[in-house]
């Protein structure tokens, strides 16, 4: 079933890439103008076509469609161009990326720290309040946790500054507040 998809797919590019070379005959032929819109065309059913490929789960077959458009319009230098530029703009959204997740990681330790020097809090009072002033319960900075020595500080970070989990100090573990008293019966015991 998968085959008769693909050859359908590859049935669309060889359409499409005959009326490319078509119409480029054409403009040897001589009439430009009647050329250049064919070619226009052209470049405009290869992109209908590669949005159908991409629709069908065809990714592949659509980037070529995409590549023979290009290639119809700007030749070489255009696909070269635009795949340089592809790239470009992929390996800055992973930078930003990280840079977003490194920001948020200080925050939350800042939000962290700042729970701390709040001191002894009323029993009322929040649960990250709470969290800070009583010592079995306060962050590890020296995480010796599994998700902290897996690179996952962020999600203890998380846990802690919204009060819904605690960093256990006999197991090093992530405790959620509810099962805070069968943890220390059960597994801390």
């Amino acid at each position: 079933m998968d085959s008769m998809n693909i050859d359908g797919g590859h049935r669309a590019l060889r359409h499409a890439e005959g009326d490319a070379m078509r119409s480029s005959t054409e403009t040897v032929g001589g009439n430009e103008l009647l050329s250049s819109v064919s070619i226009r065309e052209n470049t405009w059913a290869l992109l209908a076509t590669a949005r159908q490929l991409v629709a069908e789960g065809k990714p592949s077959l659509a980037l070529q469609a995409v590549v023979m458009a290009m290639r119809s319009e700007g030749g070489e230098p255009a696909v070269l161009q635009t795949l340089n530029r592809a790239r470009e703009l992929y390996r800055n959204r992973l930078q930003a990326a990280s840079a977003a997740d490194e920001l948020a990681s200080m925050f939350a330790e800042c939000a962290i720290a700042e729970a701390r020097t709040l001191g002894p809090v009323p029993e009322q009072s929040s649960p990250v309040a709470l969290q800070a002033t009583s010592p079995a319960l306060q962050l590890n900075t020296d995480d010796t946790s599994i998700l902290a020595m897996s690179g996952r500080k962020q999600i203890i970070l998380d846990a802690f500054a919204d009060g819904s989990s605690f960093i256990c100090l006999k197991c090093g573990g992530l405790v959620s507040s509810h099962r805070k008293d069968e943890h220390f019966m059960y597994w801390c015991s």
